[in-house]
């Protein structure tokens, strides 16, 4: 019997180009690249293919997409340590997802939740790319063999099909352990920030309300005028953190405090318990300032030099390329494609 395959520890994660990022894309995502980048070889992708699934202003999408890309770097991603690219620019990724559309079953898209509440009464109007888009984030992992994805709570099923299309292709074509069955990331502080209108929402970048969120590119001011505005109730800080059950708000504003100066939320209520939110709110927009404005004026100098981003970019795609083109001509010899 043969000896399983043993993949290189390998992460892939992207992020989509639809949108100004925001704190809770920082904490759940980015800081979390940067820790990555220093134990594991790591694939950053700006996923512009994804973010055409639904309408997007054209003139736009591309100076979105060097925005993501200067939020990687400000945040401190390392071009030389990680792979930093554009999704469109590694036609690979469409190739593979297209074998795995014929990999995939009907039956495993309909129970992705995802593409329930993105179209609800509207299904008959989405596009083929929406209801395909786990496909094809499979497609960007495995094209890889990526190990381990960072994912907020809301991808894990997605996670759980690309390891179900790996296993049956795996199976299929006689190919045991051909691909990696990837393990999900989500461990540590800020994996689920949420809203500051509404603690049972998470944070987001369609939410039409930009009181909702705190922006990258927010400065002092506005983080300062957002917080004191942030919902929360009359009730003072409790002493443990079993004393946020039934708080959302509270318990949001608590855990960004946490994750932001690198307490445990127990840590920061021991501080202020018994405080209300007119001592820690003000205390918790300084401490977000600090944290961002850095990574902000970063951002604002290196988006000020578009060509310097598209050259890191197109140096990652030719290293992501020669990641990809081999695994994706096994693939296709496995599949039976004619080799030219």
């Amino acid at each position: 019997m043969s000896e399983p395959a043993v993949h290189t520890p390998r992460v892939f994660s992207g992020v989509q180009p639809s949108g100004a990022l925001h704190l809770g894309n920082y904490l759940g995502a980015l800081v979390k690249f940067v820790a990555l980048q220093n134990r594991m070889e790591c694939l950053y992708c700006v996923v512009d293919m994804h973010a055409i699934t639904q309408p997007q202003d054209p003139r736009l999408l591309a100076a979105q997409t060097r925005e993501i890309a200067a939020a990687y770097f400000a945040a401190g991603v390392d071009p030389e340590k990680a792979i930093v690219f554009a999704q469109s620019a590694v036609p690979e990724h469409a190739e593979l997802a297209w074998i795995f559309n014929c990999v995939a079953r009907l039956g495993w898209l309909d129970r992705m939740t995802q593409f329930k509440e993105k179209t609800g009464k509207n299904k008959e109007r989405a596009s083929v790319g929406l209801y395909t888009y786990p496909v094809l984030q499979a497609a960007d992992i495995l094209l890889y063999r990526a190990t381990h994805v960072p994912v907020g709570e809301d991808q894990k099923q997605h996670l759980e099909l690309t390891r179900d299309i790996a296993a049956k292709f795996n199976n299929d074509f006689a190919a045991p352990d051909f691909f990696p069955l990837p393990e999900a990331l989500i461990e540590g502080p800020g994996a689920r920030v949420m809203s500051l209108r509404d603690g049972r929402t998470k944070m987001s970048k369609s939410d039409p309300s930009d009181q909702s969120r705190i922006n990258l590119l927010d400065d002092a001011e506005t983080i300062a005028a957002k917080v004191r505005r942030a919902r929360t109730d009359a009730e003072p800080l409790p002493e443990s953190p079993e004393g946020l059950k039934d708080r959302p708000e509270a318990d949001n504003l608590v855990g960004l405090y946490a994750a932001l100066s690198g307490e445990t939320p127990a840590q920061v209520l021991q501080r202020f318990a018994g405080k209300g939110f007119a001592v820690f709110k003000p205390e918790l927009a300084d401490l977000m300032v600090e944290r961002l404005a850095p990574v902000s004026d970063r951002m604002r100098r290196l988006m000020a030099d578009p060509a310097e981003i598209d050259r890191a970019l197109a140096r990652g795609a030719e290293r992501a390329r020669a990641l990809a083109a081999p695994i994706l001509a096994e693939t296709k010899r496995r599949v039976g494609y004619l080799q030219t």
